[in-house]
């Protein structure tokens, strides 16, 4: 089962500001929704778990990423796995930066695979359910960049 999500908003702060908060996972990852923790292996690197419920399946995710593509301060694409009882996926998540006088502007993909028993015990609401966690981070990024 896949999935691919998209779109843009502008903020104004300065491309290098902006690429700068999307690059440090630091500073992004408590923004996701249901975050738990999150550890930082090395620079490009991190793992973040977040809580995950869908249907009757309920823990936390473990979703490993890697900064693939870094740009400074065009373009950053993460790339990665998420793992949870029930299922695996692979992850993608992408930011192009154009700039126009002090505003950014900031558009953005996601697409995600997901694999395993999981995709027929929640079957129709996977979709629904991911389209509005990344709507609450995209929310959560255009806040903390205001």
């Amino acid at each position: 089962m896949a999935f691919s999500f998209g779109g843009e908003f502008e903020v104004e702060r300065g491309r290098e500001e902006v690429y700068d908060f999307l690059t440090d996972p630091n500073r992004f990852g408590p923004l996701l929704p249901d975050f738990e923790s999150l550890s930082v292996e090395e620079a490009g690197r991190f793992t973040v778990k977040v809580k995950v419920g869908v249907a009757h399946i309920r823990g936390t995710a473990t979703v490993r990423l890697q900064l693939a593509e870094a740009e400074r301060p065009r373009r950053a694409l993460y790339r990665g796995k998420a793992s949870v009882a029930g299922g695996e996926a692979d992850v993608a998540a992408g930011f192009d930066l154009e700039e126009s006088s002090e505003r950014t502007r900031v558009r953005w993909t996601g697409q995600a695979q997901i694999f395993g028993p999981l995709t027929s015990l929640a079957g129709g609401l996977l979709e629904p359910l991911a389209r509005k966690n990344v709507q609450k981070l995209i929310d959560g990024l255009q806040k903390a960049l205001s």
